[in-house]
C-alpha cells in the first residue's frame, strides 16, 4: 500500500478529482493548508500598493493506492496538476501500513 500526498492549487482540484473519479482507489482525503516552496511568497499588485502573502494557499489531497496501481495514479496527477508555471505544487509518495480487515 502507498500513500500519495499531493500538494496542488486550489483551481485545480476539481479537475484532479474528475481525473481520478474512476480510478481504484483505498481512500482519498482532502485539506486546504497554507505554506510556499521555492516561490517563497509573492507580490500582489493592487491600484498602487503591493503586500506580500508570506502563505499560499493550497490543497493538500492523500491517497491511499495499492503499490502496483501508485505509478499510475501519479502520473495522471502530475498531468493534471502541472501548469509549468512555479509554485505548481510537489508530490509525496510513502509505503503504508495495509490496513486490518474489522473481525467479525
Amino acid at each position: 500500500m502507498k500513500q500519495v500526498i499531493a500538494i496542488v492549487r486550489p483551481f485545480l482540484v476539481e479537475k484532479i478529482l474528475e481525473t481520478l473519479k474512476r480510478s481504484p482507489l483505498e481512500s482519498l482525503q482532502i485539506r486546504e493548508v497554507k505554506g510556499f516552496g521555492r516561490q517563497k511568497n509573492y507580490l500582489h499588485e493592487y491600484g498602487d500598493t503591493e503586500f506580500s502573502l508570506a502563505f499560499l494557499p493550497k490543497v493538500e489531497i492523500t491517497l491511499w493506492v495499492e503499490d502496483f496501481r501508485a505509478e499510475e495514479i501519479i502520473t495522471k496527477l502530475a498531468e493534471v496538476a502541472r501548469t509549468g508555471r512555479i509554485g505548481d505544487g510537489k508530490i509525496f509518495v510513502l509505503s503504508a501500513a495495509t490496513p486490518l480487515a474489522s473481525e467479525s
